[in-house]
């Protein structure tokens, strides 16, 4: 059977070839889909559901008696006073171990960016790995310690013991700086020495070219790190991860709403919480933004304005 001609010209057709940056968009695509796959099933839709249970009753162990609600878990969080005093005391938990965690990173990222101190490498590598061992554990052998010292040297010599639990928050804020302390330390070593150079003929000595060079400069590192701190502070992980127990928070806002969802199973109304604490997240995030353009140095900024 003859074959017709445009039969002939179609089998000829060659497929187009793709570009090279649409082989590098598709290559680069299939590196991100595990990620994008992990985001919407264990990020994006657990967080579309808390929506939609916020609205309801949803008890966890009647399941089929669920009703819409509307906005009645909302209104029931402002009569909720324990629920107001956990979130009050997330916030106080936040103004107290935000600032110190942040100084005592900044701290010691000025100490290790000192030209004399020798061995920076295997100190960066024991202050990260506090973020690696979990914390809880640390401050199990630490009780264990403070309990050995009073039976051998508080009792005998009639000295009052040490309280371990009472150094609980300290100890596990202080504990957490690893991350904050590599992204100061990551961004003192990143300033040009030049300046400190012209600085020093200039007449300025160590604690001025602190105040007046390193802090601004380094400033949106601590602009970054105050904001993943505030998240770490309510509960959230991000990438400070706190190396507790599953069943242990030091932000009480957290810990009513996981009481409120695994104790009493009120799914429901553990959903508004956390809708709540997102909202009051988000603005105090707003607030620091917003406050960043006075104190945060973006020298990209000033270089489009001259």
């Amino acid at each position: 059977m003859a074959v017709s001609y445009q039969t002939r010209e179609a089998l000829h057709v060659k497929t187009p070839k793709l570009t090279r940056l649409q082989q590098e968009a598709r290559i680069g695509l299939l590196f991100l889909s595990p990620w994008l796959i992990g985001f919407i099933l264990f990020k994006a839709l657990p967080i579309l559901a808390a929506f939609v249970f916020a609205l309801t009753d949803f008890q966890m162990r009647t399941p089929e008696a669920t009703t819409f609600v509307g906005l009645k878990n909302y209104i029931r969080f402002f009569g909720d006073v324990d629920a107001g005093a956990s979130l009050f005391a997330s916030l106080s938990y936040f103004l107290i171990t935000v600032p110190l965690e942040m100084i005592v990173a900044l701290v010691l990222a000025a100490i290790l960016t000192s030209e004399r101190l020798k061995n920076k490498g295997m100190l960066r590598t024991l202050i990260f790995m506090t973020s690696i061992i979990p914390s809880t554990s640390i401050f199990f052998i630490f009780l264990g310690s403070l309990e050995y010292a009073d039976r051998l040297i508080f009792t005998p010599l009639n000295l009052p013991p040490i309280n371990g639990f009472g150094l609980l928050i300290p100890f596990m804020a202080l504990w957490s700086i690893g991350p904050g302390f590599l992204i100061m330390y990551s961004a003192m070593e990143s300033i040009s020495k030049e300046i400190y150079e012209a600085a020093r003929v200039d007449g300025a000595g160590p604690l001025a070219r602190f105040i007046y060079i390193t802090l601004p400069m380094i400033s949106p590192a601590i602009f970054f790190t105050l904001v993943i701190n505030l998240t770490g502070a309510f509960g959230g992980a991000v990438l400070l991860d706190r190396g507790y127990i599953l069943s242990f928070s030091l932000s009480p806002m957290e810990g009513y709403i996981n009481d409120m969802m695994f104790s009493q199973a009120n799914l429901g109304y553990a959903s508004a919480l956390a809708w709540v604490t997102f909202a009051v997240m988000m603005t105090i995030t707003v607030i620091l933004f917003r406050s960043a353009r006075r104190w945060v140095y973006f020298p990209e900024e000033e270089s489009h304005e001259v």
